[in-house]
């Protein structure tokens, strides 16, 4: 048995990719997207007519409409591939507006509810800052289930579980290549720090009881990823799906209930000057946030200029 197929007994599989086609081979049951992942993805040929599909039928709506169309028409076509959900993200460049946060969210699930799609089949991906988390716990008392993401440390974890949020994606990836850089050195996966930093948050969700789950996602190597083996969930790339493919070395669970209960975990309940001091404390965390929502926008006003020079030609 391969190393996919094995992960699959104790890990929930889920596709990180804009680009449905690619992931039919490895049988996720979940997907999820971001700007930048659905920016590659409209970069590709084979994807040109979906992208002229959806201009043509709303050339003249304004540009934000017209995105969002284009994000649930990814969607989509993902949740004809996989059984489960798709996490569709909400503009960056909202993260720090809650208000606004909850209303682009209402309008994703209204596009996908219009396309006969259950709001149950999708996640609403936001920034875990404060906004995000408060827009989340709203969301989340209307039955619009939530994925926090651009999350670095257990303090936004924790708020998050606070808040009643579906699920959490903490990072694997960026919290390395944020050590690596300051250290100059490389990690085992055993001492990596961004498998170790899910690790933590894993054992203290799950010791305290929350219902929120976990699912590891940035990663760089099979190695992480088989170092977390037993989250609630893991988010992988295509590439590193088809190295787990390939191999048949033993895969063994890590993170089981007997592992969070032999871990030590306090409550952390956070109101907002706590959480925004203990955010300011944790560098690491802070900065990667920052940067993570930077890059986000930056992709979606990309992938907005992309659409409006689609829907400029004859």
């Amino acid at each position: 048995m391969n190393q996919l197929d094995q992960l699959k007994q104790f890990t929930i599989v889920v596709a990180d990719t804009g680009d449905f086609e690619s992931m039919r081979d490895f049988a996720p049951r979940d997907a999820t997207t971001n700007p930048s992942l659905i920016l590659r993805a409209a970069l590709e040929p084979r994807y040109e007519p979906l992208l002229d599909a959806v201009v043509r039928q709303h050339r003249r709506d304004p540009i934000e409409d017209l995105t969002d169309r284009v994000l649930v028409a990814f969607g989509i076509e993902i949740l004809k591939i996989v059984p489960g959900r798709v996490s569709t993200e909400v503009d960056a460049r909202l993260s720090f507006d809650a208000a606004a946060s909850v209303a682009k969210a209402h309008e994703l699930i209204s596009l996908y509810e219009q396309a006969g799609v259950a709001r149950e089949r999708v996640l609403i991906k936001l920034a875990s800052t404060w906004e995000g988390i408060r827009a989340a716990e709203i969301l989340e008392r209307e039955q619009i289930h939530c994925n926090l993401t651009l999350l670095f440390s257990p303090v936004q974890a924790c708020a998050c579980a606070d808040a009643g949020i579906t699920l959490i994606s903490p990072f694997v990836g960026r919290i390395t290549d944020w050590f690596r850089q300051h250290s100059g050195r490389d990690y085992l996966p055993e001492e990596d720090p961004g498998v170790q930093s899910v690790r933590r948050i894993y054992a203290i969700l799950k010791k305290l009881g929350y219902d929120t789950q976990v699912m590891g996602a940035s990663f760089r190597s099979v190695g992480q990823i088989l170092a977390l083996a037993g989250c609630d969930l893991l988010t992988i790339s295509p590439a590193l799906l088809l190295e787990l493919q390939q191999s048949e070395a033993p895969v063994v669970p890590v993170l089981t209930p007997a592992y969070a209960q032999a871990q030590q975990a306090e409550p952390l309940i956070l109101e907002e000057p706590s959480f925004r001091f203990r955010m300011n404390q944790d560098a690491m965390a802070t900065e990667k946030l920052a940067e993570g929502i930077r890059q986000f926008a930056a992709d979606a006003q990309k992938l907005e200029t992309l659409l409006e020079a689609r829907r400029g030609r004859p």
